[in-house]
């Protein structure tokens, strides 16, 4: 695993070594005491996939205290534009943004800290998303920000009339009237 720290330094991208012969590849996709070591020290509780064609756009979704959850992205197939928003209100980098792309190609994974939202915009047909949470998904808890809000000017990597949202996900809030974190209480 090669680290590394994004411009916002709690988003890391985690580059996999990846060997491969003719037989195909074998990649360490996680390895839980350099993990805790070199980025955070946390415990995954739950796993999730997602599939999807092209043009779906997922999120931006976070769930608030006490069922706050970080995340480790990862693509299987396929091709995604990731986001992770800055949404810890008094953080240096409030409002800011890391978008990079995550595919079965490229093999980067994307952790995303507690008090951040996230969303992925489709670039392939039959994608499937993975991703670990430390905390459990609570319907009650969960939150959002409308994807296309101005003042976040994220390029989803697809032009407006190709992307595919869920019916609540073309109604959240924008950022400046969403429920947000407290920079000091990510919990």
């Amino acid at each position: 695993m090669i680290i590394k720290k994004c411009e916002i330094p709690e988003v890391v991208i985690i580059e996999t070594i990846v060997r491969a012969d003719s037989r195909g590849y074998f990649m360490e996709c996680f390895i839980k005491d350099r993990f805790n070591k070199e980025v955070v020290e946390t415990v995954f509780v739950q796993e999730n996939e997602s599939f999807s064609n092209r043009g779906v756009l997922r999120g931006l979704h976070y769930q608030l205290p006490p069922m706050a959850q970080s995340k480790l992205i990862r693509v299987v197939t396929g091709r995604i534009i990731d986001a992770a928003v800055d949404i810890r209100r008094g953080s240096p980098t409030f409002g800011k943004c890391v978008v990079t792309e995550l595919s079965a190609d490229n093999k980067r994974q994307l952790f995303i800290p507690r008090g951040f939202a996230h969303g992925f915009s489709v670039l392939e047909d039959n994608t499937i998303v993975q991703y670990k949470t430390d905390n459990y998904y609570s319907p009650q808890d969960e939150a959002a920000i409308l994807w296309n809000d101005p003042a976040l000017g994220i390029d989803w990597g697809l032009s407006p009339d190709e992307i595919i949202l869920s019916e609540k996900d073309k109604h959240h809030p924008l950022l400046k009237d969403a429920r947000l974190f407290d920079y000091n209480n990510t919990k």
